[in-house]
């Protein structure tokens, strides 16, 4: 069994695709939790001000993730995080 140059070329197409989504979905997620870093220390990741609110937080319990939502009063920027809230030493955390 032989194998030819376009089976080559297309098994190198496909993993150079797969391998661009990966790195592209790592990176996204890094950026985010960069951005949530910034967030939770009150500084809005747009305006730069210091005017970062929790909006909303939904679900969660002490177990599973929570959906937060961040607001800027000062620009209007907003973003929504998926953060763990599991129980360590019977106290729940966001």
């Amino acid at each position: 069994m032989s194998v030819t140059l376009y089976e080559i070329m297309n098994i190198a197409f496909t993993l150079t695709v797969i391998g661009g989504l990966l790195w592209a979905y790592a990176s996204y997620i890094s950026e985010k939790g960069d951005r949530l870093k910034v967030i939770e220390s009150g500084k809005c990741p747009k305006c730069k001000q210091e005017s970062m609110e929790l909006a909303d937080q939904r679900g969660g319990g002490c177990s599973g993730t929570k959906l937060v939502i961040y607001e800027c009063t000062s620009c209007g920027y907003s973003d929504s995080f998926n953060v763990d809230s599991s129980c360590s030493s019977g106290k729940c955390r966001l």
